[in-house]
């Protein structure tokens, strides 16, 4: 007999197939929070591009957004290797996304900052030191005043006055804006007169990764062109749309292997019988893969573009065309075997039969528990302009499925249903009357013709 329903708590377990490492469960693996972790500030000594001379020059500065003036770090009065950049008056800026930070991360910037060095100050304009602001996605705008610089006289250039100095905050946003801006305001002051910044440095303590996120809802994808939020994750998806247009680079820190949520296999059956039940069954099962580029598409009711298109439908078919025809899907296959050593499959399958033994009276159902995999990263074109954040969930090789074969007691609705009448029907004439005659012999029956038996002739009672 079979039921749909899968069958109550109190049941025995044979593990079909064991893993080899004990991972911790969807619903339960939160993962803690690590300690300080470098970020890379791209161009922190903004040594790029490369400078002729010790300037002053005004310069758009490599990875950052803001043309400022730039100085060499002799001309900057420093003793180590890295630039600086004096901000320009008048509410200038200078910034740059820090990349790879997520939203909750807990980043202090270290950096150090000095009064002009440009011969057009006058004493009035740096001996009081000069004021500006450091702010980023989240955090606080706090004011900061360099270090004053007295007795400066026009046309002879300073020394320098560094300080070194430490912003702390909670990022807002995924890859969190950090600004500097100039708060020289006065008339009189030349342009080149302004505060300085050198040699910038991050740590962060990241969040902790919530491995509770359905695979079904992996969040929302976000596209960069450079330090510029895309509206729409076209045309960083576009830019991918090349055999070796971008290289996929992911997040070992957040990329984890889990155990999906238990599921039914195949039928439940249920011995209703007075003996035990032995039988073999077949099971087939599948699992797919998800990814965060569809569902934001999915989520913001729009068309999922053709350049954006990994190998996730669920079905079979589509999903092979898409593993050729896709330079994305290829992109993230490459990385992932070079990250971990080991080939990236965007689906599984399998099926086998198993022998079953159900008591009088229990129920026996087959569940699966899916080892699967996600990993984080971007893709990031090969000039590094575009940058598409992906997160791809998909069954796991690392280590085997759980498939657990169950045998437990029946439901009380399930022994209400093995007691239950047969089907049957009415006798309308004669349903008390013994039966009255027999038709053994009355008819002609067929000769045997089975290996081994002999044909029997039988001849009618008159």
């Amino acid at each position: 007999m079979r039921h749909p329903f899968r069958p109550p708590l109190g049941a025995t377990l044979t593990v079909l197939t064991a893993t080899a490492v004990l991972l911790p469960p969807l619903a339960t693996a939160v993962q803690a929070a690590p300690g300080d972790q470098p970020v890379a500030v791209l161009n922190g000594d903004f040594a790029e591009p490369a400078m002729k001379g010790d300037g002053p020059t005004t310069v758009t500065i490599d990875n950052w957004t803001g043309a400022n003036q730039r100085y060499s770090p002799a001309a900057s009065g420093r003793t180590g290797t890295s630039h600086a950049v004096a901000l320009e008056k008048d509410g200038n800026t200078l910034w740059q996304r820090l990349r790879g930070v997520r939203a909750g991360a807990r980043v202090t910037i270290t950096y150090e900052d000095s009064p002009a060095v440009s011969k057009e100050c006058v004493a009035a304009d740096v001996d009081s030191g000069q004021p500006y602001t450091v702010d980023a996605s989240g955090g606080p705008v706090q004011a900061v005043t360099t270090a004053p610089d007295t007795g400066r006289v026009k046309g002879t250039p300073g020394t320098g006055k560094w300080t070194s100095r430490t912003y702390t905050f909670t990022a807002g946003e995924n890859d969190p804006a950090l600004t500097f801006t100039s708060k020289v305001t006065g008339t009189k002051t030349h342009q080149t007169c302004t505060p300085m910044i050198a040699a910038i440095r991050t740590v962060e303590v990241p969040p902790a990764v919530d491995q509770t996120v359905d695979r079904t809802a992996l969040g929302t994808s976000e596209a960069f062109k450079g330090n510029e939020r895309e509206k729409s994750l076209h045309n960083a998806a576009a830019a991918c749309n090349g055999e070796n247009a971008c290289t996929f680079r992911p997040d070992k820190r957040t990329s984890f292997r889990y155990f999906g949520q238990a599921r039914v296999i195949g039928e439940t059956f249920i011995n209703c019988t007075r003996n035990p039940l032995e039988h073999t069954r077949a099971l087939q099962y599948s699992e797919r893969s998800h990814d965060s580029i569809a569902q934001t598409y999915s989520n913001a009711n729009l068309a999922l573009g053709e350049v954006a298109r990994l190998p996730t439908t669920g079905d079979r078919a589509e999903d092979v065309k898409r593993i050729k025809a896709r330079p994305m899907a290829t992109q993230f296959a490459l990385a992932y075997e070079k990250t971990w050593q080991r080939p990236w499959q965007w689906f599984s399958s399998d099926q086998r039969q198993i022998n079953e033994k159900i008591m009088p009276g229990e129920v026996s159902w087959v569940e699966l528990q899916p080892s699967r995999e996600r990993v984080e990263g971007w893709f990031v074109s090969n000039k590094e302009d575009y940058r598409l954040h992906a997160v791809i969930d998909g069954p796991s090789r690392a280590v085997p499925d759980r498939l657990m074969q169950r045998t437990g007691p029946m439901t009380e609705t399930e022994k209400q249903r093995c007691i239950a009448d047969r089907p049957t029907t009415t006798t309308p004439v004669g349903a008390n009357t013994p039966a009255s005659s027999a038709d053994k012999g009355l008819q002609e029956i067929p000769a045997l013709t089975a290996p081994g038996t002999r044909a029997a002739t039988t001849t009618p009672l008159n």
